[in-house]
């Protein structure tokens, strides 16, 4: 146990944010740098070492949550790295990005702030690149087995360094011009700087993976053609269709998809484009859903000079407590500010967008919305309580409903879907066609940057026991595993 009264003698302190009328007139990242360091081993003394860690659960990844604590209390850094490597092979992403189930699990949440586990490990991990203890790990022999990995995103990279490591030569397929997958076009550069990803990919390609950019399977490649060229296959192309809003006014210009204008920004961030062409630039900006998504295209909205910036949900605001029905170590839905929202707009909840208004030339030009109450789990709107609201520009971040089947990758491979329409897989992550593996979003659906790594992780040890006939390799989850909830 790293301090056996920090609990008791510590309170929580999470990472310092730079002022928000400094942060939204660049895309660095939100924190003060090196905020965390001096405080950051006094928080990880607050663990107290559970007998029955429930943070291990919390985490589908199984991250030896106690133990790293430990070190960083004890600012052992390198065997902190060490530990924090065994179960993710990207803590860089997960520190910076994750929503910190395991953080929802803690013991000491039960009656107290909960340990700073994620400010914890992106300290640790930031700490073991400067100090050059993140390393090539190539393998000691090769096996003479090839992989391909359709999907650069955290499940396919993770898949991909997890069967490197183990001998297999890799080859990673992206249909973006850089890899990365929505760690590069979907996160906003002020949530994680992309030379993250940038020395990830060095490391990856010195251990020898190799990556093929603007590639996409079942379009410019048959992907009959590639399974007869490798192996094994691991599709790792994620949940990239995205839920629309079919309503009257839809066809008008200026409504778009969070995945049509995120991607944009951070193209300008890359030096690609000068001005993004879908800009928020002097607009009224209405973002339509409340989630992790939709807060990034706030974020985006407020650095570009939106007018105004409106973001909609259909469900009620969430309490800042715990609801009776959400008990420890379950994942609650408590109301979250995160730095987007700190940085202004208005926030509305339990409103239904009902259609879209235009100008004479095709634009949008207001959302017209009703408030809505929930009876028997669905929205019925409340009389009386239409209205509208200027939008210029208007994005839809509602979420994903499954991978991409009109590029014809599902139809060449002949794949199998579940009732949800993900493809299919059995317990080794294996897809009904032989040698075809499926990790992330693709097979899952919608999920987590944790879920992600953790499914990539899993599906390389059943290409790899497909391969050899045996593996060493960890599989922390199931591919029905799911996340502590009620």
């Amino acid at each position: 146990m790293a301090d056996p009264k920090g609990f008791l003698t510590t309170g929580r302190e999470v990472a310092r944010t730079r002022p928000a009328g400094e942060r939204v007139q660049d895309w660095n990242e939100v924190y003060v740098p090196g905020s965390l360091l001096p405080v950051i081993s006094k928080q990880a003394g607050r663990c107290m070492d559970c007998g029955i860690p429930f943070c291990h659960n919390g985490c589908p990844l199984g991250n030896l949550i106690p133990e790293w604590n430990d070190y960083a209390y004890r600012e052992d850094w390198s065997a902190a790295s060490e530990r924090l490597h065994a179960t993710n092979n990207f803590p860089e992403f997960t520190g910076r990005l994750c929503p910190a189930p395991c953080e929802s699990a803690c013991v000491l949440g039960i009656n107290q702030p909960a340990v700073t586990i994620k400010n914890v490990e992106v300290t640790i991990i930031d700490k073991a690149w400067d100090s050059g203890d993140v390393t090539p790990q190539p393998p000691e022999r090769l096996s003479g087995k090839t992989v391909a990995v359709i999907g650069s995103g955290p499940a396919g990279l993770a898949a991909a360094q997890q069967l490197t490591r183990a001998g297999h030569t890799v080859a990673v397929y992206e249909r973006a011009d850089r890899i990365g997958g929505l760690l590069r076009y979907g996160i906003p550069e002020f949530k994680m700087e992309k030379r993250h990803i940038n020395r990830r990919i060095e490391q990856m390609r010195a251990e020898g993976t190799k990556f093929r950019t603007e590639v996409e399977i079942g379009r410019d490649i048959d992907a009959r053609k590639l399974r007869k060229r490798y192996d094994a296959v691991v599709i790792a192309a994620g949940a990239t269709v995205s839920r629309d809003l079919p309503v009257p006014g839809r066809e008008l210009a200026g409504i778009h998809f969070a995945m049509e204008y995120l991607p944009l920004a951070n193209k300008v961030q890359e030096g690609d484009l000068t001005v993004a062409p879908i800009s928020a630039a002097g607009k009224h900006v209405v973002v339509i859903g409340g989630g992790d998504t939709g807060a990034d295209c706030v974020g985006t909205a407020h650095r570009q000079g939106a007018a105004s910036v409106t973001q909609l949900e259909i469900m009620g605001r969430p309490g800042e407590e715990r609801n009776a029905n959400q008990p420890w170590p379950t994942f609650p839905m408590l109301y979250k500010v995160t730095s987007a929202h700190e940085e202004g707009g208005e926030r509305i909840y339990s409103v239904s967008t009902t259609h879209f208004e235009g100008d004479e030339d095709g634009n949008v030009q207001f959302l017209h919305l009703v408030e809505v109450d929930f009876k028997d789990g669905r929205p019925e709107p409340r009389p009386g309580t239409e209205r509208r609201i200027p939008a210029q520009l208007v994005t839809l971040a509602m979420g994903f409903t499954g991978t991409d089947q009109e590029n014809g990758l599902v139809t060449q491979f002949g794949l199998e879907l579940d009732a949800r329409g993900n493809i299919a897989r059995d317990a080794d992550f294996a897809t009904n066609v032989p040698g075809v593996y499926v990790a992330g979003d693709a097979g899952r659906g919608q999920s987590l940057i944790v879920w992600a790594i953790a499914e990539g992780r899993s599906a390389a040890r059943g290409v790899d026991r497909f391969l050899t006939g045996a593996s060493a390799l960890p599989a922390p989850i199931g591919p029905t595993d799911r996340a502590l909830t009620v």
